[in-house]
């Protein structure tokens, strides 16, 4: 699954191709973010292709049902709801025949303080709905969306801005577009970086097993001599046998002689 951005944007021109988000790895997703249901015959004469839902509308049942009807994607921020709440708006959804629905973890503070965004909702309320799920970054900075792709969101909204003057509602807390630069290159990293649940060397890795510690001979021990704790040892590269095997070598009798520094296996003992 790759990384979507949306923006709520106050830009120039020049800013949106200055910042555009690398389209061979991401969608560049426009949505048409709905503020009233009576609004919604007209806007879907704009053919957009998908429709967002702020936060302070999340509880409008009502509207969400109506972009659902539509069976276009759906966009629905969650700041301020209760769980209750985000189930509520959910099961509208549902009923009304929606299909395609992302949530988004979003804390309704402007600027909003990190340590209140409690990113660790995001995977709670993937396993609760079932549902894909983002984060609406209302913070001065790029950690918390990072954080929040780390913990497996899959959509970024953040507001982005060309300048500062003259001031608007949200000037202070949008990015500009090298603090945009620096969030999508943030969050592609941590989306890659997350992979998959997987266990064991990676192909990378494959080339460090020799650094592991094996059983090697550490001095010569003749033909039908005891291995012993005297002359086997536990020692770098990984040539020889696990070391998890030592207790089943101690005792046994060698084949043949084995020099010092020779990696043991089980073909030289008895």
């Amino acid at each position: 699954m790759s990384i979507a951005f949306v923006c709520n944007c106050l830009c120039k021109k020049r800013f949106s191709r200055s910042c555009r988000t690398n389209e061979r790895d991401e969608r560049n997703v426009i949505a048409q973010q709905q503020i009233h249901c009576t609004f919604l015959f007209h806007i879907e004469r704009l053919n957009a292709p998908a429709y967002k839902i702020a936060s302070f509308e999340a509880i409008d049942l009502e509207l969400i049902a109506a972009c659902a009807r539509t069976k276009k994607p759906c966009i629905i921020s969650t700041g301020l709801c209760t769980l209750d709440e985000i189930q509520q708006a959910v099961t509208a959804f549902r009923d009304a025949g929606g299909a395609d629905l992302i949530l988004l973890r979003c804390n309704s503070a402007y600027p909003a303080r990190p340590e209140e965004a409690n990113l660790a909702s995001i995977p709670d309320m993937i396993r609760r709905f079932d549902l894909p799920v983002g984060y609406s970054d209302h913070t001065l900075d790029a950690f918390q969306s990072v954080a929040a792709v780390a913990l497996g969101a899959c959509v970024i909204e953040k507001h982005v801005i060309d300048s500062r003057t003259p001031a608007t509602a949200d000037s202070a807390f949008s990015s500009l577009p090298d603090d945009f630069r620096q969030l999508v290159d943030g969050c592609r990293a941590a989306h890659a970086a997350r992979g998959h649940v997987e266990y064991g060397p990676t192909a990378k890795e494959q080339n460090s097993l020799v650094f592991r510690r094996s059983l090697y001979a550490c001095r010569d021990i003749s033909a039908g001599a005891a291995l012993t704790r005297d002359n086997v040892r536990s020692i770098r590269p990984g040539g020889g046998l696990a070391p998890k095997h030592l207790p089943a070598v101690l005792g046994r009798k060698a084949k043949q002689n084995i020099a010092a520094g020779e990696p043991l296996s089980w073909d030289l003992m008895e």
